[in-house]
């Protein structure tokens, strides 16, 4: 069995890991009160720095899209008039037997329409930009009369393109108010009905059931159901909650996830993890104990049997079997190690998910890493469509861009960077939570008036950040800061410059509660002590220096061997650089966090001498 799109596409033309968190209490044992919620794209604005760089990076390439050319495939199976030039790869249409020829044309049509639809959306409720919103209503229009049946033949991924379009209507509908996106939802979804599957069957079952080639048995029906209790949420209809109750992958999935049974190892790894977002909805919305449960047991072995030290996963996009030092291997037979905006993208959403119904902040632990080591620091997407893939861990890495064009990362880049600000800060109602450390500014709109939180911060290249509160009148309310679990004992925090909060414990919130005036502030000061993750138990002195929240990657070339005593030392070349610096007997070695690699290459993963 081929398990990744990528490898078939190759093929075509010729025929943890070290955990991430500190394990002192288990995250799948986490109680349940009342989620938290979230903040409204609008209340959130990201102030200069590098989140605020890539997200309008981003906003800008995909509001030039050529409306025509993303239109051009549901035109053409439509048979109506059909403007403007193919985007090529995956994204255009063309006969099955293309790929024999062209491994790269039209492997997946139209599978990111969708996504590019959601990601604008999402910008627009950000910014208020009124040709975004325009943008969005355009598509949506045009859309309509171009999504038939005929679409669906002979198409690879029905449940995935489906449910790619089902979210960009969703939120062109609640974000940017495209007034018709739920009927053209309904439309869709009469259209691709019969393409679906009875159920979501996992890709085992695909395999089991008549296919035209092995293609065809990686379509992801088991991610459907979130985005189909989100359509119900948003007042699309019934059936929508039917649907999504359907494709419950409960027999393979949620059922042994539930009883503590690991069942990753072998997996896809990006689709698993994004469907574990509808076990949480499940919970949300049928209140299923056992959903919520299989989603936290989930987490917990990708955390603890799957990661690397940079919180990415799943090398060659597959899980791997713990205790077969498959991880520690990867490092020298792979250059693909994490399926990076795709992975970060369900990594947000589900350590988004568990934040907020748990209130554990170590879930928000684990994103900061993923957005620190991971997404950051992908490479921008390219007017042609060649966007950044994989991160690679590999003993000899660098950053590329990927071959084919237009491929399903250039899809959930567009929605992560949009999430940046709703994934920064939750409430209750009653008091504010702070999950990230990024400059931004919060504005609150409670009951007792309008409070502003403004942070300022180069969190984590220097160990502070500083908040300062806005509000016109006395404000009594908590805040809670997110006390990272690696966070050393001479961790602070002060209000006003007076230290408060003595008891304050690592791996939880830190509640901060008073009455607020116009001019306060909050600094907290971070101890980030340095340590050594191995990349999996069988492979104890493969290790990666990690600092705080940052993986350090090891600029070559680098000595064969390094002592943990120097590794243990590596320092800053000065206060806030991107450059650090670990002695040796030989020549030193400059180490980078990823999102200062550029074109050297470098490895993750040392060769440690006691």
């Amino acid at each position: 069995m081929i398990s990744s799109r990528r490898t078939f596409l190759q093929s075509a033309g010729a025929l943890a890991a070290a955990s991430l968190l500190p394990s002192r209490r288990s995250l799948a044992d986490t109680p349940g009160p009342e989620p938290l919620q979230q903040f409204g794209y609008s209340d959130v604005e990201l102030l200069e720095g590098p989140l605020r760089h890539q997200f309008d990076v981003n906003h800008a390439f995909y509001a030039a899209l050529d409306e025509d050319a993303l239109l051009k495939p549901f035109r053409e199976r439509a048979g109506l008039p059909a403007p403007g030039e193919d985007m090529g790869g995956w994204y255009s249409w063309a006969p099955l037997g293309d790929l024999d020829a062209r491994p790269n044309n039209g492997f997946a049509p139209c599978h990111s329409f969708g996504q590019y639809l959601s990601g604008l959306s999402r910008d627009y409720a950000a910014t208020g930009n009124k040709a975004t919103q325009e943008k969005v209503h355009r598509l949506v229009r045009n859309f309509a009369p171009a999504i038939t049946p005929h679409f669906w033949d002979d198409n690879r991924f029905p449940a995935y393109t489906y449910d790619k379009i089902s979210i960009g209507m969703l939120d062109a509908y609640q974000f940017a108010a495209a007034p018709d996106a739920l009927k053209v939802l309904d439309k869709t979804l009469d259209s691709v009905w019969d393409h679906l599957p009875p159920r979501g069957l996992s890709r085992a079952q695909q395999y089991e059931r008549p296919h035209k080639d092995e293609s065809f048995c990686w379509d992801e029906p088991y991610t459907l159901p979130e985005n189909a209790f989100i359509a119900y949420q948003r007042g699309a209809g019934d059936r929508y909650k039917d649907l999504a109750v359907r494709f419950l992958a409960d027999d393979w999935y949620w059922d042994p996830l539930a009883k503590g049974e690991n069942v990753l190892p072998h997996k896809h790894a990006y689709s698993h993890v994004n469907a574990m977002s509808s076990a949480m909805q499940a919970y949300l919305v049928l209140g299923s104990e056992k959903h919520l449960r299989a989603a936290k047991n989930g987490f917990e072995f990708l955390r603890t049997t799957q990661s690397f030290a940079t919180g990415g996963w799943g090398p060659n996009e597959d899980f791997r079997e713990p205790g077969s030092g498959e991880l520690g291997e990867s490092l020298t037979k792979t250059h693909s190690s994490f399926e990076t905006p795709c992975g970060s993208y369900a990594h947000f959403k589900i350590t988004r998910y568990l934040t907020r119904v748990t209130r554990d902040s170590r879930y928000g632990d684990s994103m900061e890493r993923v957005l620190y080591n991971c997404i950051l620091g992908a490479l921008p997407i390219q007017p042609d469509g060649h966007g950044f893939y994989y991160s690679d861990y590999n003993n000899d890495g660098s950053k590329v861009y990927h071959p084919y064009q237009w491929h399903c990362c250039t899809g959930t880049f567009s929605q992560v960077t949009a999430d940046y600000g709703i994934s920064s800060y939750f409430h209750d109602g009653q008091g504010i939570y702070v999950n990230l450390y990024v400059p931004s500014r919060l504005t609150w709109n409670r009951a007792g008036g309008r409070v502003v939180l403004v942070q300022k911060t180069d969190y984590p290249h220097t160990p502070q950040t500083e908040i300062a509160i806005e509000t016109d009148k006395l404000a009594a309310f908590p805040v809670y800061l997110r006390i990272p679990a690696w966070a050393g004992a001479k961790t602070s925090v002060s209000v006003n410059g007076k230290r408060v909060g003595e008891s304050m414990e690592p791996g939880r919130f830190m509640r901060v509660d008073r009455t607020w005036k116009k001019g306060d502030r909050i600094e907290i000061e971070f101890e980030m002590p340095t340590t050594l993750e191995a990349v999996d138990p069988q492979h104890p002195n493969l290790v990666a220096p990690v600092h705080g929240p940052l993986a350090l990657f090891a600029v070559l070339p680098v000595p064969t061997i390094v002592r943990r005593t120097a590794l243990l030392k590596a320092a800053q070349v000065s206060p806030g650089s991107t450059d650090w610096q670990v002695k040796t007997d030989a020549v030193p070695i400059t180490l980078r966090p990823f999102t200062a690699i550029k074109d050297e290459h470098y490895r993750l993963y040392l060769n440690m001498k006691g």
